[in-house]
Order: structure tokens, then sequence, then C-alpha cells
């Protein structure tokens, strides 16, 4: 065991991946649609842009470790019909939205957004840019699954601005493909990145997934030789959460078949080396990317941010978020579509906004969403200056958390040095870790229905 995985094993622990702070398990249904206008109305300063998410949630088929909301099905009719419903459910936002509010980042998630027809991903963009102020320079991405996937499909994502693209890769090796229903021959994903790289993508981002079925050190490491000779700007290397109780499908994954504790951290180590290797600046959550990248500067000039979408480089926006199961986000709320298709439509049918659950911060909240987001963003946090931010002596208000960090500082993780906490290259790969020492609801007495969280290695 090296110095590294006997530190990934002693901080291994169920823990948040902070998309939010407090975690979505907090959000309840006592945050209605009322409470949701409420906040719409009374939250429209030009000072701050927008970022709009759209989640379609269908795919062709069922990948048994997906956490996502999502709908497998052969029945294109059903999202062509879905369309309509995020029209209806853009117009019932539009009317609140204050003019000359600019959006400034979009983002099409899944499900499986390339799902849609060349065709039916210009007429969505139709819709949005008459219902929206969309910047000449706005970030727009989108996931793609390579599956399926034309040329035409990225045809249409580049004419309607898309500029950004991440591709669903996982695992380039043909028995754990087939051991989690997701079949990609690496000369499909190869073409569909060529394809991109032609059509003019700023931005290509490769996700993989460690800690499925039949990997092992030696097969990931040559899917890492494989995907990292394309060279993509960004890399997103997630370890797979497995939580059927959440998930049933997940159940379909045996999990015999699953890597023990102790491959799982040699996993970990091989990506902490091999992307550092190549160059690869890691950004923090499992998250990797050229050092002349967007992300990069701004982690650098301190205006990176992390929302559900994860990393964005876009800090001061409010997100909007259409369709079943999706999160949008102002500065003191959190509002969850209702995650159910079926449902969600019958609410946008009847003129209501889907409000499923919500939650509207208290100033703790925003305290320590703030002193996370530093941590996970920054990866450093000065604590008389955040002091004088919020008008609190931080030294008494975090004692608890300077506690909690001083085990971290000792392994190496974080600097403790006169007033400043700052995460070290090491900690890096500790960032849930080090957020958890802030998180006051971690540190509640544990309670029947209490949230059930992944492990951070």
């Amino acid at each position: 065991m090296t110095a590294l995985t006997s530190l990934l094993e002693k901080y291994s622990k169920p823990g948040p991946r902070y998309t939010s702070y407090p975690t979505a398990p907090y959000f309840h249904a006592g945050f209605n649609e009322s409470h949701w206008l409420e906040e719409l109305q009374g939250s429209q300063s030009l000072a701050r842009d927008l970022s709009l998410y759209f989640h379609i949630p269908f795919c062709d088929t069922l990948c048994y470790y997906c956490g996502c909301n999502m709908v497998a099905t052969g029945d294109y009719s059903k999202a062509t019909h879905y369309l309509e419903y995020l029209d209806r459910e853009m117009a019932l936002v539009q009317g609140h939205v204050a003019p000359g509010r600019r959006v400034r980042q979009l983002h099409f998630g899944g499900g499986t957004p390339t799902y849609l027809k060349p065709q039916d991903i210009r007429r969505l963009m139709e819709m949005i840019r008459a219902r929206f102020d969309l910047a000449d320079d706005a970030e727009m991405g989108c996931e793609a699954d390579p599956r399926e996937l034309t040329r035409e499909h990225l045809q249409a994502l580049r004419e309607s601005g898309f500029n950004r693209l991440s591709i669903g890769v996982q695992d380039l090796d043909d028995r754990v493909q087939k051991a989690v229903n997701r079949v990609q021959p690496e000369a499909m994903i190869r073409q569909v990145y060529d394809w991109a790289r032609e059509l003019g993508f700023q931005s290509i981002n490769m996700d993989l997934i460690v800690g499925l079925p039949h990997q092992s050190v030696s097969s990931f490491s040559e899917t890492l030789t494989r995907t990292l000779a394309w060279a993509p700007d960004r890399f997103a290397v997630f370890a797979y959460a497995h939580v059927p109780w959440m998930k049933k499908h997940q159940k379909l994954i045996l999990e015999k078949d699953l890597p023990d504790f102790q491959a799982r951290l040699d996993l970990q180590q091989l990506i902490h080396d091999r992307m550092g290797e190549a160059g690869y600046v890691n950004i923090g959550l499992d998250h990797f990317a050229k050092p002349d990248d967007e992300m990069v500067k701004a982690q650098c000039s301190k205006t990176l941010w992390r929302n559900f979408q994860g990393y964005t480089t876009h800090k001061d926006c409010d997100i909007y978020a259409f369709g079943a199961s999706s999160i949008s986000q102002t500065l003191d709320c959190y509002m969850q579509n209702e995650k159910n298709v079926k449902r969600y439509q019958e609410l946008v049918a009847s003129g209501h906004l889907p409000v499923e659950r919500g939650l509207r911060l208290t100033r703790d909240d925003q305290i320590r969403r703030d002193a996370i987001t530093k941590v996970m963003c920054d990866l450093e946090l000065g604590m008389a200056v955040f002091g004088t931010e919020w008008d609190i002596d931080f030294q008494q208000y975090f004692a608890d958390a300077i506690t909690d960090l001083a085990p971290l500082a000792a392994d190496g993780l974080v600097q403790l040095a006169g007033d400043r906490i700052q995460v070290t290259d090491l900690g890096r790969l500790f960032l849930r870790n080090i957020a958890m020492c802030f998180d006051h609801y971690l540190k509640q007495p544990a309670q029947a229905g209490q949230p059930r969280y992944s492990r951070t290695a």
C-alpha cells in the first residue's frame, strides 16, 4: 500500500459531493410553488446573469450504473411531446424574468440530450432563443452518448451555438462495457471525437468511471492510455456510487463483480499518477483540465464556482432549470422540479410551475456554503477576510471546523498557517473530506431517514 492509498483508506467515509449546500437530501416539500414564485419575483437583479439547464431524461437503453433521472424508451414521440412541455415551462418562468437579464451559460443534460434528433435539437434551441436573451459568447455545453450519435447531431449542436461537448466514455474494456450494458467500440468514440474537433467545439470533455464491475488497475490503465492519447481538453473521472437502495436498476450489477476496496484505492492512485504525468491539472472532485483551460484559469483567478452541473466558470448567475427533476438556484433558494415525467407534464399543462421541493437558505447555510465553496473552488480561505465579509468572528464561529481540520493538517491535506486555510496539492484528492468539516448538518445526531452518501474513496 502506498502513502496515498493509505490516506485514501483512512479518509474513506460516506460524504456529499457538495453540488449544493445544504445538499439535496435536505430539500423539502414544504417549499412549494408559491415560495418559488415569490423567489422568482424578488430575485431579478440585473447584476446577476442567467445560467439555463435543460434536462432531457430519455435514453435508448439503460446503463446499469446510471444514477441520473432517466427514462429508457424506444418511443421517440415521448421526446417530441416533452419538448412542448419544456416550452410551456419556459413561458411560465419567462413572465417573471426582468428584461435585460442575459444568459451566459446553457447546458443540456440527461438522460441523453443527443437522444433528440438533429431537427429537434434545433427546435429546442429556437424555443430557448425566443424566450431568453442569450449572450453572443455564452458558454453552451451538451452531454453526448456516442451510441446512435451522428455527425448531423453534432452539426445541429454547433449551428445552434454549442461550443462545449462532454462525451460519455466510462471505460473502453469490452468486458466492463457488457457488464454495465453500455457497449460502444473505441472506434465509435474516436469517430465522435474527431467529428467534434472538425466542427470546432472549443472544449471537449471525456467522462470516465472507476469502480465498475470487472475493472482492474491493468484494464483501466489501458483505457487511460488510449483516451489520454486523444488529448481532450478535460477529463471527469467519477467514482461509481453503488446505491441500489436509491437506484433499483443497479441491482443488475453483481456486487461480487465490483472491484474490492483495495482495488478502488489502487485505481485512485493510478488516476492521480497518470493524469499528472500527462500534464493535466487536478481541479478537484475528479475533474482534470489542461493548464491553459478556462477552468484552470478560473480557479487561479478565484472565479470558479460549483453547482449541480459540477464546476463552472460562471459564478454570479442564477440557474433556471427546466424539465423533470432539474434543480434551479438563486442566491437564497434551491428548487427541484417534479421528478416523475408524467407528473411533471401534468403540472405544466395545468399552468403550474412543476415544483416538487426546495429550500430557502438560512444565514448559517449561506455562511457555510461560502466557506465550502472557497475550499472546493479557490482551494484556500482567508479567515480574517471571510470573517469581515460575513461580520463574524471566524475562529469562534467555526471552532468545530478548525478542530476537525487539525488531523487533516497533520496528514498534509491542508495547511493552517496564520489566518489562512490552504488546500495542499495532495489535499485536492480529499476536498469532500475537507468540506465536511464545515457541514453543520453532518454533525447533527443520527436520525431515522438521514441521508446516505457514497464513500469519498
